[in-house]
């Protein structure tokens, strides 16, 4: 059998898995129809299939950065204070000490997840599709850079 540890770490597994298939299927409408490129003032230029998947990409590394630190944190340390006597007399106050922990982990963790990748992606004009960039060159005052909201 696996150690301990290693059965409370499933869960995390678990977590990586459904973000890395749920946010893709929920955002495909983005994947097959593109996202929305905007200039600095918010002017929708065109959308972009390869910047959605890029913008998608980043909020599951996103998404796994947030629940990382939860997942993987408290499993180890519940592992380490399950040997101290302190807690062999009293595993009662393992749910309660889960519960904190994990409260606490989330307050920074959250703000922390979110703010790996600015809301606003900056993406330069190279990197469109030809046509969208041949689209943005022929505006007046091209912008070298545009931007995507990568979503949350």
């Amino acid at each position: 059998t696996a150690p301990p540890l290693i059965g409370r770490l499933v869960p995390f597994v678990a977590v990586c898995v459904a973000n890395a298939i749920n946010i893709p299927m929920m955002r495909k409408g983005e994947l097959i129809n593109g996202i929305d490129i905007v200039d600095s003032e918010g002017n929708k230029l065109g959308t972009s299939k390869a910047i959605a998947r890029s913008a998608i990409t980043q909020v599951v590394i996103s998404r796994i950065g947030m629940a990382t630190p939860t997942f993987a944190l408290i499993p180890v340390i519940v592992n380490a204070l399950e040997k101290k006597p302190y807690f062999k007399a009293r595993p009662h106050l393992f749910g309660p000490l889960q519960t904190v922990l994990c409260g606490m982990i989330l307050l920074v963790s959250t703000p922390l997840g979110c703010a790996l990748f600015p809301q606003m992606t900056p993406v330069r004009v190279s990197k469109l599709e030809p046509e969208l960039q041949e689209k943005i060159k022929a505006l007046k005052n091209p912008p070298s850079v545009v931007y995507c909201n990568k979503g949350l």
